[in-house]
């Protein structure tokens, strides 16, 4: 099992977020100057509840895996697996979800589109039972 507590960037501190994740992550904020950009490093089985970036105008997410093996999911459509290389925009809106897999840790920047009126909001845990289907 691949330990990323010496990936590119520093994995940081336990997430202040924990309380929207099952399981351990650790948020190490690489700027918030301009663009807001954080290295979310995830344990094994960490994932991130449901939850949606808001915005009035322009807004959303974008994630560049760093590391790990690791899933992202948006509603109504099935799980992607996730590796170092890998991008992904998430439109703000999209209810969606990402995490390590069961086996490995999984890191990547969680990069902030700019925009209006922007939050983010946390639903509902991702079921253990379909999150256990996944390899």
């Amino acid at each position: 099992m691949q330990n990323l507590s010496n990936g590119i960037f520093p994995k940081g501190e336990v997430n202040p977020f924990g309380q929207y994740f099952v399981g351990t992550s650790y948020l190490n904020m690489l700027t918030t100057d301009g663009v807001s950009i954080g290295n979310v490093t995830f344990e094994p089985g960490c994932r991130n509840n449901w939850h949606i970036h808001k915005a009035e105008k322009g807004g959303g997410q974008i994630l560049l895996c760093t590391g790990g093996r690791g899933w992202y999911q948006e509603w109504g459509r099935e799980a992607q697996e996730l590796h170092a290389g890998d991008v992904v925009v998430i439109p703000a809106g999209v209810k969606h979800w990402h995490g390590a897999a069961k086996d490995s840790w999984f890191a990547h920047l969680a990069v902030e589109v700019p925009g209006e009126e922007t939050g983010s909001e946390w639903l509902e845990k991702v079921d253990d039972a379909e999150y256990s289907k996944l390899p």
